[in-house]
């Protein structure tokens, strides 16, 4: 920590450089967010004190009114048609209105088709929304990088896809959740692993990334007739284990990049006769309701919706604050079951 004299300074940024931390750290710790550990939190208030820091109400409440209206979005894909009736869509919706409610504001939920680059601010400009939260970033992410460099209040549900990202985006460690299901499978003894899922969108995507790495790391290595290879499949999961059928590819677990896939490759199986979890061991991601209920209950990778959705919302209100939040990603944990 950096010592400096004890007068009076008037920005998070001072704190943040005193102490050796980020301005969103700062802010978090100033607002008891219990993403920041307690440690930090003392030594940031501390840091405050000392040096006479007062958060500028009047100018946060000029920028964050009373009650904002935020609209949340769902891009679509080239090919993946994203339902705002998906059970985990549904979760985290749910629980980026209370964190906006905690915080005096409103919800405003649609679901939009881009037409050009400029449609998230079109939107806002017709709707009169003061703020945007994506849920996913479908195949867009080039636009929305270009969007968020022009206007800054823009809070992400995602990954990070790369080192220049000029927006905030939250989301689970897809990588390590990837890891974590094949590993396990592994650990089962499963040698022939197939993946199902529609791979381009970013979190799916390092969710195989992490299901190759496990498999060339810790298993038999990574088999690419063990992806269906299907133009355009939209992650439905009939027709990618049709095409295993049909291209007689045998496997002896799955790994899906959802609760929602897995749950559908679990009864067309079924109804092939296949004994699960005897013949195929099956994993998906998500962790939704219905996985702890499904037949057999599904053993999945749990993502921590209500804390992403804080997240969500404390960075949008700090963009909308004059600062930049950070990237975050949240730790997956494999809750196992019978599936496997």
């Amino acid at each position: 920590m950096k010592k400096t004299p004890k007068t009076g300074i008037t920005q998070m940024a001072d704190i943040a450089e005193i102490v050796g931390v980020s301005t969103s750290t700062v802010s978090r710790a100033l607002s008891d967010s219990p993403l920041v550990s307690e440690k930090t939190r003392k030594l940031i208030k501390q840091v405050a004190e000392e040096h006479s820091y007062r958060v500028n109400a009047a100018a946060r409440n000029f920028r964050v009114k009373d009650s904002l209206r935020v609209a949340v979005l769902m891009p679509k894909s080239a090919y993946q048609n994203w339902s705002i009736s998906d059970p985990f869509f549904l979760e985290l919706i749910a629980a980026i209105a209370e964190a906006l409610d905690d915080h005096g504001h409103q919800l405003l939920l649609t679901r939009t088709k881009p037409q050009s680059g400029e449609w998230i601010a079109e939107f806002i400009h017709n709707r009169q929304a003061d703020g945007v939260i994506l849920i996913g970033q479908g195949s867009e992410h080039k636009m929305i990088n270009e969007l968020a460099q022009r206007y800054r209040a823009i809070s992400v549900w995602g990954a990070k896809v790369d080192e220049d990202q000029a927006y905030p985006v939250v989301g689970s460690d897809n990588h390590l959740g990837g890891q974590r299901a094949a590993s396990h499978l592994i650990e089962r003894g499963r040698q022939k692993i197939a993946f199902i899922g529609y791979q381009e969108a970013p979190e799916i995507f390092q969710r195989f990334l992490g299901y190759q790495d496990a498999l060339n790391e810790h298993g038999p290595g990574f088999d690419p007739n063990l992806v269906p290879a299907l133009q355009g499949c939209s992650g439905d999961p009939v027709e990618e284990l049709n095409w295993l059928t049909e291209h007689k590819v045998s496997f002896d677990a799955l790994f899906a990049a959802s609760d929602r896939i897995a749950i559908g490759a679990m009864h067309h199986l079924q109804s092939q006769g296949i004994s699960i979890p005897e013949q195929v061991a099956v994993v998906g991601y998500d962790d939704i309701p219905m996985a702890s209920y499904s037949h057999p209950p599904l053993t999945t990778i749990y993502q921590n919706r209500s804390i992403g959705a804080k997240i969500l919302v404390d960075n949008l209100l700090e963009a909308l604050d004059g600062h930049k939040p950070e990237a975050l990603r949240l730790d997956p944990e494999l809750i196992v079951r019978q599936s496997s």
